[in-house]
């Protein structure tokens, strides 16, 4: 029996989040044995590529690695952002992120109406897809046509963790993730990417959660440590450099005479080398100033080694992370930073601004009283691991792919009227 061709074009050998999402979904389709799986690995911007070289684990994907097409897909899909999605299939998936903020670019809803399904990380990602609207005009007279709004079904699909890999480690050992510059027995971590923008200007909000720990612990006899896993998008020695520097000038404007000290933990690590960092004895909990997550992986990794969390109470992760169990912090919709917008986040979206008193106070409980947060912290593990791991993500993504494919001989006989140029849009 011929199985249906099940074409997917990913950034699979990338060093990014999308990375790592594509090759979870694609270990889900062929685990799922039911499709002829052929992959078209795509670059992620200027993110490294080789990543299923330098991880064997994921040297398999090698074999599933084409070219080029050469016949039409009877299942195309795509992990990527939404204005990329071509519908060139039977049947088009287009599998994303979704959005950070609170309005995306009017090319992302064309991308997800040209697909028949898109999967998305969360239910902020459905929620904004769902809800914002465009104006289309006429390019010459200005006139309104119409709308531009989601038609097509958009569901949920959460990017599950492997909780083979991600997991409490009981006897701690490491050849790999030495903190032995750290005099401190309790560190707060903090993982992800520095790009642009000064302090409090960037969507990670590093720069302000650094300053936000320095004050809170300014001057106080007893410290704990701030580790960052951070980078510039890039490993290497001057984008270390340049990273302890932004560190250096945001001591700077901190007025003390004795601060807490930052350790920089720079370089790639494997999956269970991070799971080795989650587990470090001296790392106590997690710390994420984020302004908005289309999902947040790393908070969802972390959550499975029962330690307490400390981040935003908005956007993906409060897919996961329950309030009775994870320190969420209020604040307020602000205007994301002129230095952070561009073609696909627009200058009019918004972005979550966290209450800083408030989270320099749950920062300060969670040092003098971690027993407590660590009590709730397990029950958050619990429900990490059961509700959200790899294994019910492939489940869920098999159960919708069984409702969705076998519509295929229903829609391919469609004959579909060729489409004319766009008009230009405005908001």
């Amino acid at each position: 029996m011929n199985r249906n061709t099940f074409y997917i074009s990913a950034p699979v050998d990338t060093y990014s989040g999308y990375g790592a999402r594509s090759r979870d979904l694609i270990k889900a389709i062929i685990e799922l044995d039911r499709y002829d799986v052929k992959i078209l690995a795509q670059r992620w911007g200027t993110t490294p590529w080789g990543f299923c070289e330098d991880h064997k684990e994921w040297s398999f994907l090698s074999e599933y690695i084409v070219p080029n097409i050469t016949d039409k897909p009877d299942i195309w899909a795509q992990c990527t952002i939404p204005s990329e999605f071509q519908p060139i299939g039977k049947y088009n998936i287009g599998f994303t992120a979704g959005i950070e903020a609170t309005v995306c670019a009017p090319d992302w809803i064309e991308g997800l109406n040209r697909m028949d399904v898109t999967f998305v990380s969360s239910e902020h990602s459905k929620n904004i897809f769902e809800q914002v609207a465009f104006e289309k005009k006429d390019e010459k007279t200005g006139q309104t046509l119409g709308k531009i709004e989601l038609l097509k079904p958009v569901e949920v699909l959460f990017e599950g963790v492997n909780i083979d890999t991600y997991k409490p480690l009981k006897d701690f050992k490491s050849n790999s993730i030495n903190l032995g510059e750290m005099k401190e027995s309790f560190a707060f971590l903090h993982c992800g990417m520095w790009l642009q923008g000064d302090i409090g200007e960037d969507r990670k909000n590093i720069g302000m959660m650094i300053k936000v720990f320095l004050e809170t612990f300014k001057n106080k006899v007893k410290q704990p440590a701030l580790l960052l896993k951070v980078s510039q998008g890039t490993s290497s020695y001057m984008g270390r450099d340049a990273v302890l520097e932004r560190i250096e000038k945001i001591k700077a404007t901190v007025k003390s005479n004795r601060l807490p000290n930052i350790y920089l933990l720079n370089g790639d690590l494997t999956d269970e080398e991070m799971n080795e960092l989650y587990n470090h004895p001296k790392v106590k909990a997690m710390v994420s100033f984020t302004k908005g997550e289309g999902f947040g992986r790393p908070l969802l990794e972390f959550s499975t080694v029962q330690k307490p969390i400390l981040t935003t109470n908005w956007s993906g992760h409060i897919d996961f992370l329950h309030e009775e169990h994870t320190s969420l912090i209020g604040g307020t919709l602000t205007p994301i930073h002129a230095s952070a917008a561009n073609k696909w986040l627009l200058k009019e979206a918004q972005w979550f601004t966290i209450d800083y008193p408030q989270a320099g106070g749950h920062m300060r409980d969670i040092f003098e009283d971690y027993k407590k947060y660590q009590i709730r912290a397990k029950k958050q593990a619990t429900i990490s691991t059961k509700e959200f791991s790899y294994d019910a993500m492939k489940d869920l993504l098999g159960e919708r792919l069984d409702e969705l494919v076998p519509k295929l001989a229903q829609i391919v006989e469609l004959k579909l009227p060729t489409l004319s140029k766009l008009p230009t849009l405005t908001k």
